[in-house]
């Protein structure tokens, strides 16, 4: 018998996830901050396919692109196409090993990327710094920490018995 979920730690995580992307960093460390959001999506996208899909990254990168005051549809884009690759793979995904899985969610955000380049050339905008292709780097290894404290506070685990 599966437990349901909190109703509220979805809306929460995805609320951290923006705040987390709003936090200021110094301006030599700007590129290198992880993509938060796609972290939080991809932990939902993997763990509740059935309610949580593409209209669920579309919904969050259109929010995400009004709170950061990005070009608006950019960033539910590049959202959308990371839940599709997710749920295309899952039966395989969700039973890896955590660190297979952050090879693989390592290569979703390095996939990232590259969409947000081409997005970039198509519109005439200047391109990422060097460093933020680092960035996947830093969220493939923040993947295993997010996982498992979403998955604690999901199940329940994180409640004294």
């Amino acid at each position: 018998m599966s437990r349901p979920r909190p109703s509220w730690l979805m809306p929460l995580s995805v609320i951290g996830a923006l705040i987390l992307g709003l936090l200021p960093l110094p301006p030599e460390l700007q590129s290198l901050r992880p993509y938060w959001l796609a972290l939080v999506v991809a932990y939902w996208v993997i763990e509740d396919p059935d309610r949580l899909g593409l209209g669920f990254a579309f919904i969050v990168g259109v929010v995400a692109d009004l709170t950061y005051g990005s070009l608006l549809g950019e960033q539910a884009l590049r959202l959308v196409v990371m839940a599709f690759i997710l749920q295309r793979f899952r039966a395989r995904l969700r039973f890896f090993p955590l660190l297979q899985q952050s090879l693989a969610i390592g290569g979703l955000l390095l996939n990232d990327r590259i969409v947000v380049v081409a997005i970039h050339v198509a519109l005439g905008i200047p391109s990422l710094p060097p460093l933020a292709w680092l960035a996947p780097l830093i969220g493939m290894l923040l993947w295993v920490p997010v996982f498992l404290l979403l998955d604690a506070l999901r199940l329940g685990h994180w409640r004294r018995r």
